[in-house]
C-alpha cells in the first residue's frame, strides 16, 4: 500500500508538465495510397521487406485492396481482391479488428520474398513480393463446424532456421467464434499436414501469436493454451469461465527460462502470465478489467517488465501497473494526465515502442473511439511526451527507418503518414529489431487487441 501511495503522488508531481506534451510535426513520410479509405474496421497495416533490398516495406489492407510500397514510398502493386479481413472476429471471423491479414517471407526458400493473404472463399494466395504476380493458389480441406479457413500465417515449425511453414486457423461457424481451428503444413508440402487441432484455445477476439518462447528455434502458438511447434499442449492459463482479450509475449521473469505469455482476461479481470510450465502469477486491481496493455521496460535505469492496463471505462479511463511479480505498484486517473483537449475516453491501439533509443520504452496510442491524435507516453507516470495531430484510423509500430528505434505509422484516409524520431539515437551500434525473428513473428499475427 505504502508503494502504490508513493507512486500515485509521482503521478501528482508530474501533472504538471504531463499536459505540454510536445506536438510533432517535423516533416513524416506521406504516401498517398490508391486505395479507399477504411470505412469500419476491417483492414490493417504491415512492415515486411518484400522487394528484397534489404528495406522494410509498407503493406496496407482493406476491403477488397491490398496495397504495397516501397521504404520510400514508391508504389509497387496493389491487388484488389476479396482478401479476409473483417471487424469483430467473434461475429465475422478472423483476423478481427485492424488485423492485416496478410504476411510476408521467404516461404519457398528461393532468396525472394513472397506475401500471403487468405480469400473469402478459402483460397491461401501466394504472390511475388516485389511483383504481386501469382506463384501458388491453395485450397485445404475446411474442418467440420468451421466456415473458411480465414487467416493465414507464416512460422518455423520445423526448426527450417526460415519462413518455410504456414499456419492456417478458422474460428466457428456459428455461435460466439473463437479460432479454435488450426492446420500447420510445410509450404513445400501442403497436401500432407503437419498437424492440425480443433482444440486450441484463442484469444476471444483475435487469432493465434506465433513466438519461440523456449528459444529452440522452432516457433510455439500462443492463446490460452499455448501449443508446441509439433501441435501439442505445452502449457495453458488457469481456467475460468472468462475469455482472453489480448496477448502478448516478454521475458517477464528473467529468472525461469524462457519467454512468458501475458494474457488479459475479460470476465474474472485478472492478468495472467503464463510460462512453458504453466501458470506464474494471475492478479486483478479491484476487479476492473484491463482489457488493453502496454508491457515493457518502462522504468528508467531498470530492465524490469512491467504490464500497464487501460482498464475498460469508456470515458475517464484509470490505468493501472503491475510489476514482474505480479504486485499492483501504480495507478492514475488518465483525465489528470492527458493533454488539453485530448478526448476523455482515453487512448486505444496500444503499443509498446522503442522510441528514444534509451533502454527504457515509451507507449504509443490513439485517441480512443475517435479518429484522433497519436501520442507517446511514459505508462509508469501517465506523463504524455508527444503528441502527433492527426485523424487516425490505423496505428502501427515498427523498425522502418534504418537506425533499429520503431516508427510510427498511421494510417488516416488514404494517407499513410510514417513519424520517426529527428533526434540522434544514443545507442546507434544496435542491431535492428528485425534481426530478433520474435519481432517479425509478432509484427505480422497483430490486431487491435493485440498490437
Amino acid at each position: 500500500m505504502k508503494t502504490l501511495q508513493l507512486n500515485v503522488l509521482i503521478a501528482l508531481v508530474c501533472m504538471a508538465s504531463t499536459t505540454t506534451a510536445q506536438a510533432y510535426d517535423r516533416n513524416p513520410l506521406v504516401i498517398a495510397l490508391d486505395i479507399p479509405a477504411p470505412q469500419d474496421s476491417a483492414g490493417g497495416i504491415v512492415v515486411a521487406d518484400v522487394n528484397d533490398d534489404g528495406q522494410p516495406d509498407f503493406l496496407v489492407t482493406v476491403p477488397g485492396h491490398l496495397a504495397v510500397y516501397d521504404n520510400s514510398g514508391r508504389k509497387l502493386w496493389i491487388e484488389k481482391t476479396d482478401i479476409s479481413v473483417a471487424g469483430q472476429s467473434e461475429s465475422q471471423g478472423l483476423p478481427g479488428h485492424h488485423g492485416p491479414g496478410v504476411a510476408a517471407g521467404d516461404v519457398d526458400a528461393d532468396g525472394h520474398c513472397e506475401v500471403l493473404f487468405m480469400t473469402k472463399d478459402g483460397v491461401l494466395h501466394v504472390v511475388h513480393g516485389a511483383s504481386g504476380k501469382s506463384e501458388r493458389l491453395t485450397k485445404q480441406l475446411t474442418p467440420r463446424g468451421a466456415g473458411r479457413w480465414e487467416i493465414a500465417m507464416i512460422a518455423d515449425l520445423r526448426g527450417t532456421g526460415g519462413d518455410r511453414d504456414i499456419l492456417l486457423q478458422a474460428t466457428n461457424e456459428r455461435d460466439y467464434r473463437t479460432g479454435k481451428f488450426l492446420m500447420a503444413f510445410a509450404y513445400e508440402n501442403s497436401a500432407e499436414p503437419l498437424w492440425s487441432t480443433d482444440q486450441f484455445v484463442s484469444c476471444a477476439h483475435n487469432g493465434a501469436r506465433l513466438a519461440d518462447l523456449d528459444g529452440d528455434g522452432r516457433d510455439e502458438v500462443l492463446g490460452r493454451t499455448i501449443l508446441s511447434p509439433d501441435g501439442k499442449l505445452l502449457a495453458k492459463a488457469v481456467d475460468s469461465p472468462s475469455h482472453i482479450d489480448s496477448l502478448f509475449v516478454a521475458d517477464v521473469k528473467p529468472d525461469l527460462p524462457g519467454l512468458e505469455v501475458v494474457l488479459l482476461e475479460e470476465g474474472a479481470n485478472h492478468v495472467q502470465v503464463v510460462g512453458l510450465k504453466g501458470p506464474i502469477w494471475r492478479e486483478h486491481f479491484r476487479r476492473q478489467e484491463p482489457q488493453n496493455a502496454a508491457v515493457g521496460r518502462f522504468k528508467p535505469g531498470s530492465d524490469e517488465i512491467f504490464v500497464w492496463c487501460r482498464s475498460r471505462y469508456n470515458e475517464h479511463q484509470k490505468p493501472f501497473v503491475f510489476d514482474s511479480s505480479g504486485a499492483m505498484v501504480f495507478a492514475y486517473a488518465m483525465d489528470d494526465v492527458a493533454p488539453e483537449g485530448w478526448t476523455a475516453s482515453g487512448v486505444e491501439v496500444i503499443h509498446t515502442i522503442d522510441w528514444t533509443g534509451r533502454p527504457e520504452q515509451l507507449a504509443c496510442a490513439k485517441e480512443r473511439h475517435t479518429e484522433g491524435d497519436v501520442c507517446l507516453f511514459e505508462p509508469l507516470t501517465g506523463k504524455f511526451v508527444a503528441r502527433f495531430p492527426h485523424e487516425a484510423d490505423r496505428l502501427y509500430v515498427a523498425d522502418v527507418t534504418g537506425d533499429w528505434r520503431e516508427e510510427i505509422l498511421v494510417l488516416e484516409g488514404n494517407k499513410l503518414y510514417v513519424h520517426e524520431n529527428p533526434d540522434p539515437n544514443p545507442r546507434p551500434d544496435l542491431p535492428r529489431l528485425w534481426t530478433n525473428r520474435n519481432y517479425r513473428r509478432l509484427k505480422q499475427c497483430h490486431n487491435y487487441y493485440s498490437p
